[in-house]
This record gives structure tokens, sequence and C-alpha cells, in this order.
């Protein structure tokens, strides 16, 4: 699919589908498994990209590291990739370069939240979680859509007034004026463990804006139940890949440790051929032999 192709692929997706679903990943290795279990979009996770590079998730590494795992993503996979952009990597004028270069590099979509810079992850218990004024934001979700070059490219708009803790009332007033700035959706984001907050806000909803969940913490709201409220138009589960990753990796290196060898773990590891497989080698083998004579 051509770069241009899967924005407009994404916007397809999104009128002809009810639920889009989308799934986190941390490198060009996770998205080429979630392309292959058949899901819709790569979201490319802020969470993710930091912690492959074992750091926290506080707008520590550069728009340019982020930039380079989303483009690597994007390179082995024909589904669309959104990029969790944080905050924007900085004001308005860093939202403005920051779409120009995820564009060129054939990036779909950009999610940006309403927090300030630095920020905290928005799931860490007793992190910093200050918003950002709104006609501030509101002035960065303009920057994007300004910044543009394609019409399908898509600028989501993450409310975080509940995870501040100020309420539904302040995530609607928010979320009414970033649809009134461009965005194309708007993300409202939850910490609680109860979906009760999400589903009050989706029936409130009045705008054409489709909305976007991300419901990590309040598993028990399923696909079928989201479709049923209307309005959504997106899912996305954010980080369940590469933290099972993490835990099955750990749980291996625990048991070569009590085994003092590796002849216990065969059945928890995925064979070699389909490791190979997803790197594209049987494909690479297939070239060598029409170019390597």
């Amino acid at each position: 699919m051509t770069i241009s192709g899967k924005a407009a692929n994404l916007q397809r997706l999104m009128s002809q589908k009810d639920l889009v679903v989308g799934v986190g990943a941390r490198d060009a290795l996770d998205a080429r498994i979630i392309e292959c279990a058949g899901f819709d979009f790569i979201w490319s996770s802020s969470l993710g990209v930091s912690a492959s590079y074992a750091v926290p998730d506080a707008s520590l590494i550069s728009m340019s590291q982020y930039l380079e795992a989303a483009r690597s993503m994007n390179q082995v996979v024909d589904i669309p990739i959104i990029v969790d952009a944080d905050t924007g990597y900085g004001n308005a004028n860093n939202v403005v370069y920051a779409v120009k270069l995820f564009e060129e590099a054939g990036i779909a979509g950009m999610s940006i939240e309403d927090k300030k810079f630095p920020k905290d992850n928005s799931l860490l218990a007793g992190g910093r979680q200050e918003l950002a004024r709104v006609e501030e934001f509101a002035g960065k979700i303009m920057a994007a859509k300004d910044a543009q070059k394609s019409g399908d490219f898509v600028v989501i708009a993450r409310v975080e007034a509940l995870i501040a803790g100020w309420g539904l009332a302040e995530a609607q007033s928010r979320a009414a004026r970033y649809v009134e700035a461009g965005a194309d959706c708007i993300l409202i984001h939850s910490k609680s463990t109860s979906s009760d907050d999400n589903v009050e806000f989706v029936r409130a909803w009045d705008c054409k804006t489709p909305l976007v969940l991300v419901p990590t913490t309040y598993p028990d709201l399923t696909e079928e139940k989201i479709q049923s409220l209307g309005k959504v138009r997106m899912v996305i589960y954010a980080n369940q890949v590469f933290r099972a990753a993490v835990k099955a990796e750990e749980e291996i290196l625990v048991e070569i440790r009590r085994a003092r060898g590796i002849h216990t773990i065969a059945e928890k590891m995925a064979p070699l051929n389909h490791l190979f497989d997803l790197q594209g080698v049987y494909r690479m083998k297939e070239e060598e032999k029409k170019y390597l004579l």
C-alpha cells in the first residue's frame, strides 16, 4: 500500500466499520504479529516505545526516536499506523514539525493529549497529571490540521480531564472545543477500574465527531458493549501485547535458571521457523533465486 494510501485506508475503515480495532506495539516485530492476528491498525505506543528503551514514559526520549520506531513498524505492515504522540513534543511549532515528518514517513494519523509537557504516563499511580490550557491545546490541534498535506491524515485529540480528576463536565467542554479546532476524533481517557464515566461521556456526547476508547483499566467494556453505545468508532488495546511479552520473558528466564539449561522450555517458545516467517526470511530466499544468479 502507498504512503498516502494507508491514511485513506484508515478513513475508509472508519466510515465502513461499526468499530475499528487497533493494538499497541513497541516495535516492528510487535506490529507484524498484530497485523497477522487480523487487527485493523497499529497503535505506536508511547509507553511501549519508551519501554523498549527501558526508560520511563515521561517525555524522555525524543520525537526522532518515536518517529524511527513508527517508521520501522510502518515498513513491515500493510495496515495503518497511528502514533501516540504524547503532548505533541512541545508547543504548536513542535506539532507542525512532527506532523510533517510522520506524514512523510507514511503514518496514517497521530494522537495528541492535552497535558503539559513533560508528561507522566496517565496510568501511573501518583503521577503528575497537569492539564494544558484549553486554548493552548486547541492551537496544537489547529496547527496539526493546517500542517497536514493529505486530507486523510487523522488527528486525534486525547482528553485527559478524567485522568487529572477534573470531572465529566470539564472533559465534555474540552472535547467540544477540540472539535471546533478541527480534531478528527476525540479520545476520552480514564484510569478508573469502572467504565461508568466513559459510558456517561459517550451517552452525553452530541457531536458527530467519532469517539475513541482505550479500555486498559476497565476491561469489562467489551467491543459488543462499546458498539451498543454508538458514537465510538475506534477502540485501542494499547499495551497488552508487550506487557504479555515481558511476563513471558521473565517466566522463561526463571525456568532456565531453575532447570540449569534449556531442556524444559521448548513448548514455551515459538518455533524458529515461525520467527523466520515473521522476519520475511522465506520471502527473501525466494527473491534470491531471481536475483543472486
